[in-house]
């Protein structure tokens, strides 16, 4: 079975030629710029870096993979995405080698009240997480 190997919270995420880049990665704390009470929150825009390890016996097959925003207690969902990757088996590959398939995914988002959100990653029956404060005030310092 293919391995979610690691995700990443990031300010932005790409993902091209086989190779993850992310600017801003790591975080754990989202803040953003205080808004009147009575008006919507802010945009916040942010990227998802997730990296899944397919063993040989696993590529020329599909995969689905399922990611979605959601705050810590699972009540309120605020995106979803799901789609399938396939590896295939490049000429020249030694037998038995795994591959790397690297994603990135950048999103505008409104996130309706401060508080712990995470983002959930699922392969199979394999299930990743990134949790996250969202923060209604300018960063502190």
């Amino acid at each position: 079975m293919p391995e979610l190997e690691y995700m990443l919270l990031a300010d932005h995420a790409e993902a091209a030629n086989g190779k993850l880049s992310a600017l801003g990665a790591g975080w754990t704390d989202l803040w953003r710029a205080p808004h009147p009470p009575d008006g919507p929150p802010p945009i916040t825009h942010f990227g998802i870096a997730v990296s899944v390890l397919v063993p040989w016996t696993e590529t020329n097959h599909r995969h689905h993979l399922a990611l979605r925003i959601e705050d810590e207690d699972g009540g309120s969902q605020v995106a979803a995405i799901e789609t399938d990757l396939e590896m295939g088996r490049p000429p020249g590959l030694p037998s038995g080698s795994d591959q790397r398939a690297v994603l990135a995914l950048n999103t505008d988002i409104q996130f309706p009240h401060p508080g712990g959100w995470r983002v959930v990653a699922q392969l199979g029956e394999q299930i990743k997480t990134a949790s996250f404060r969202v923060h209604d005030q300018l960063p502190p310092g």
